[in-house]
């Protein structure tokens, strides 16, 4: 009686659960939650345009007043070269890209913090919660391209054929912001010190950016380390698909390219092992 105890005992089999490992990306949960991600969006569209006056119009006026300001003052006062283009395209065409890219990354960052009640109550891909404010962010790209085509007819510029090459554009534009939210968004989680300063960063960034001048402005010996930021490539190449550049801006893209991708991955491993601490912290 005692060794067919025994016998039953070994047989019974030893089950270990263990946390799914922090190189996992699990796309498959990310799709299961597809429907919260479309609420999510949703809700920041709502959130960014409620009780407005003008409503989306503000995604076309804040590109439309700083390109103002870049024609007044680098234009006809600086003189600062344009590729050849009126600069009013020119400067807007740069604003594009880098009017999503702030804004988005303004969002993304807090994105954490400023949802811990979904947090702290019930489970998620929290992945999502970035990933949300950055296709939030593609209307309002929408909305100001489709007046960036009108001042291309205005001024009677065609696009060529690397327009085909915006949509990969686009993309990249994304993955950036992606790429640096991931990382700031979880350091803000700890130190709330992060939201708060990267407004003031990114108007900084700005500047070190070819979306007021072009990248030929920067001398020789210092341009391999300015195109080094990644937003280098993606404003240059954003530009050179829309207008019909002559010289494809081959080395900022691809440095930009490999660049996003190796933060975007190291940002996904550091968000998914920080994550499970977001609620005990926020």
């Amino acid at each position: 009686m005692i060794a067919s105890e025994t016998k039953a005992a070994i047989e019974i089999p030893y089950i270990r659960i263990e946390p799914a490992s922090s190189r996992v990306l699990r796309l498959k949960e990310l799709w299961d939650y597809r429907e919260l991600l479309y609420f999510l969006v949703w809700r920041d569209v709502k959130v960014r345009y409620k009780q407005t006056a003008i409503g989306a119009a503000w995604a076309i006026l804040q590109p439309l007043l700083t390109m103002v300001i870049f024609t007044l003052v680098f234009a006809k006062f600086a003189n600062v070269p344009s590729n050849g283009l009126p600069y009013p395209i020119f400067s807007y065409a740069a604003l594009l890209p880098w009017t999503y890219f702030a804004r988005a990354l303004n969002q993304s960052v807090i994105s954490i913090v400023t949802n811990s009640n979904l947090i702290t109550k019930i489970y998620f891909p929290r992945l999502l919660l970035p990933v949300a404010s950055i296709f939030a962010g593609l209307i309002d790209l929408g909305i100001s391209f489709l007046f960036l085509l009108g001042m291309m007819v205005w001024y009677r510029i065609a696009p060529g054929w690397g327009t085909l090459l915006l949509p990969f554009f686009v993309l990249l534009i994304m993955l950036t912001t992606l790429a640096v939210s991931l990382w700031l968004s979880v350091i803000n989680v700890r130190y709330r010190d992060v939201g708060q300063a990267i407004p003031f960063v990114v108007q900084l960034w700005m500047f070190v950016s070819p979306v007021a001048y072009p990248t030929s402005v920067v001398p020789e010996k210092w341009r391999l380390l300015y195109n080094l930021n990644p937003m280098a490539g993606v404003i240059e190449g954003f530009r050179w698909a829309l207008t019909r550049g002559e010289n494809p801006p081959f080395l900022p893209v691809i440095l930009s390219t490999v660049i996003v991708v190796g933060l975007l991955y190291g940002g996904i491993l550091f968000f998914k092992r920080m994550e499970e601490t977001f609620a005990d912290i926020v």
